[in-house]
């Protein structure tokens, strides 16, 4: 993750908000790795810098990479490979996670003497629990992405030849659902309902809002006709 792969990175996330005709956004390595996390070249080089500019040099880091987050589709991680400490959070960043049965996973900050960075702390626990984070975080250990599934830090791991085509198939699946609907659908979760009332009250807005569309017509028209129904978002 270095200075340009960073800009490049934060330049994508910005086109992929303000295009409307997105549905859904994969991301994935486009080699043998998934991501082998931040440049160590550049972190070697920054313990010349006083301690607020390093903080604020961090802070744009994490934000830009965690960025896919703030995509008002869904989003997936194809886990291809390596995912190594921030590729880690980057990945567990996304709203659903694959990877190859064979892909390594791990958060090796504390062994180049670092603290936790990109949210791991956050991320790690809040997908698969403290106990996992711990291990995971305190000892530097690797795991695989079939171990990772059965842990539920992915969602599942597949072969690694079948992973981009199980991938695709659930993408398609999203693809294929009221864009509108997939979206409300993805605030609520991620706003994660302090209790039962107030998952209530954002249901009881958001739903009239899908229920007032021409989608949700299709969706009924559809099911009584017994075909695949046609989503505009409209």
């Amino acid at each position: 993750m270095t200075d340009g792969m960073t800009e490049q990175w934060r330049t994508t996330m910005a086109e992929l908000a303000r295009d409307q005709d997105v549905r859904c956004v994969v991301v994935t390595g486009a080699g043998s790795a998934f991501s082998a996390g931040g440049d160590l070249s550049w972190l070697g080089e920054r313990n010349v810098e006083p301690v607020p500019r390093l903080r604020d040099r961090m802070l744009e880091f994490y934000r830009s990479w965690l960025s896919v987050a703030a995509l008002e589709v869904p989003t997936i991680a194809a886990v291809n490979g390596p995912a190594v400490g921030a590729g880690l959070c980057l990945a567990l960043a996304c709203d659903l996670v694959y990877a190859a049965d064979d892909a390594r996973l791990l958060a090796p900050f504390t062994s180049l003497g670092l603290h936790p960075g990109m949210a791991a702390t956050y991320l790690l626990p809040a997908r698969a629990g403290v106990g996992l984070a711990r291990e995971m975080l305190l000892t530097g250990r690797a795991i695989s992405g079939r171990e990772a599934e059965i842990k539920g830090l992915v969602n599942r791991s597949f072969p690694r030849a079948d992973l981009m085509t199980e991938v695709s198939a659930v993408a398609e699946e999203i693809i294929r659902n009221a864009p509108v609907a997939t979206r409300l659908t993805k605030v609520a979760l991620a706003a994660g309902h302090p209790d039962l009332e107030a998952a209530l009250r954002w249901e009881a807005l958001a739903q009239p809002v899908t229920m007032a569309s021409a989608d949700l017509m299709e969706g009924l028209a559809a099911r009584r006709e017994r075909r695949v129904p046609k989503f505009t978002g409209s």
